[in-house]
């Protein structure tokens, strides 16, 4: 590759992860604006780009014209993706290259990206061809309607995976629980925090110090921009095309630490701000409704049909259950589960369901044993806090997770 050709790539920005105002660019941005900036990040994607840049010039050149750019950041992939992707350039005159030969990670590239975009709008989309382009085009009209982030979604009507393993979903599931956890504030504000795959208002993080950990930066664009309204968009994970899949064990750990920096930023008061306490208030009272059934229950089956105290509440316990979810599914959540029809789609979220409230029963009894022998709580006091937490965390997690489409064909 000829020395002219490689001075066509962008210059690497340097220095904090702060994204300008299109004001304070440099004078191309200021002469020659546009309205969308889509950045993709790459490493090894040498046998994706050349069709990627194809599918998603074509379908930007329908929705925007010429009014956009694409921009591929790339950390110095062996396979020399970032050649590849150059040689497009006559080509494809909206597209541009950054080369990364000092740093690495999925979020710097994409800030790195967003430092030298001229657009009003900043997306970011995956090389591997996994995330489907065609979703563009309804992000963007969320955008249009006045959205300050708009997120393609796994876990909304329309959305889902496609060859996922058992194990790759559990992970992807208990990373969402684990961050309801540490973090509600910022993950529970959208369906599918770990999406990578999104588009904000320069605005919106215009001016603000970034400090990204691992290769989710949607949690740093929620946890540290200046965000209210909020979109979401199905879309179906697809099967990987070329290449490797980047998932290791070590972005799950980043992923946790970055949760952890966020959480001392003190989203409090938005959280209040959103919290759905009516929808809470039907599922307490559902829950009420639901102690009175054990109790009856237990009653008919111990004193009436003579079956051991074990079987007896284990029974009970699980047609109280029963009892919530129906109600729950009916009338706590029904607006959500009438856009979820299907036998085969109610049976998923009662086994979810499930699955919540015995992790609740765990954590009942481990805040009751941890308030009596450790705190020196008396034991009713330590049963009626350890009730109240788990209401709450039935509750949300539920919320999040059970009533949720996770699967399409």
């Amino acid at each position: 590759m000829s020395s002219t050709q490689t001075s066509d790539l962008i210059p690497v920005p340097s220095g904090q992860l702060n994204i300008a105002d299109v004001s304070n660019e440099s004078p191309e941005a200021v002469d020659c604006p546009v309205w969308f900036s889509l950045v993709v990040p790459t490493y090894n994607e040498g046998k994706n780009v050349e069709h990627l840049v194809a599918v998603l010039s074509h379908l930007l050149n329908e929705a925007v014209g010429d009014d956009y750019e694409l921009i591929i950041v790339d950390d110095d992939s062996p396979d020399g993706t970032w050649k590849e992707a150059l040689a497009l350039t006559n080509a494809y005159p909206r597209l541009r290259v950054m080369r990364r030969e000092h740093e690495r990670g999925l979020s710097t590239a994409v800030i790195r990206g967003w430092q030298v975009a001229r657009g009003e709008v900043l997306g970011v989309i995956d090389g591997d061809l996994q995330h489907p382009p065609e979703t563009l085009v309804q992000l963007l009209k969320a955008m249009r309607d006045g959205a300050d982030l708009a997120v393609a979604s796994r876990h909304i009507e329309g959305g889902g995976v496609s060859d996922w393993s058992l194990i790759r979903r559990f992970l992807s599931r208990g990373a969402q629980l684990l961050g309801l956890v540490i973090c509600p504030a910022v993950v529970g504000r959208v369906t599918d925090p770990m999406s990578g795959y999104f588009m904000v208002r320069r605005s919106a993080i215009a001016n603000i110090s970034l400090d990204p950990l691992g290769y989710k930066i949607l949690l740093e664009v929620l946890g540290r921009g200046r965000i209210d309204h909020v979109a979401e968009v199905g879309y179906v994970f697809q099967k990987r095309q070329e290449g490797e899949s980047k998932v290791t064990w070590r972005q799950y750990i980043d992923y946790i630490g970055h949760l952890v920096k966020l959480r001392s930023r003190g989203r409090i008061s938005r959280f209040r701000e959103q919290f759905p306490f009516a929808r809470f208030f039907r599922f307490g009272v559902v829950g009420f409704s639901g102690v009175f059934v054990d109790i009856a229950v237990f009653y008919l089956l111990r004193f009436h049909l003579g079956l051991n105290i074990f079987r007896s509440t284990a029974l009970s316990a699980e047609v109280a259950v029963i009892n919530n979810f129906l109600w729950n599914d009916l009338w706590t959540f029904g607006d959500i589960s009438r856009k979820q029809p299907g036998q085969r789609q109610r049976l998923l979220r009662f086994l979810k369901f499930n699955f919540i409230c015995l992790m609740g029963i765990v954590l009942q009894g481990l805040i009751v044993s941890l308030g009596h022998d450790v705190f020196g709580i008396n034991e009713v006091i330590s049963k009626l806090l350890a009730i109240a937490i788990v209401t709450l965390w039935n509750f949300w997690v539920n919320l999040k997770l059970s009533w949720r489409v996770t699967q399409v064909k």
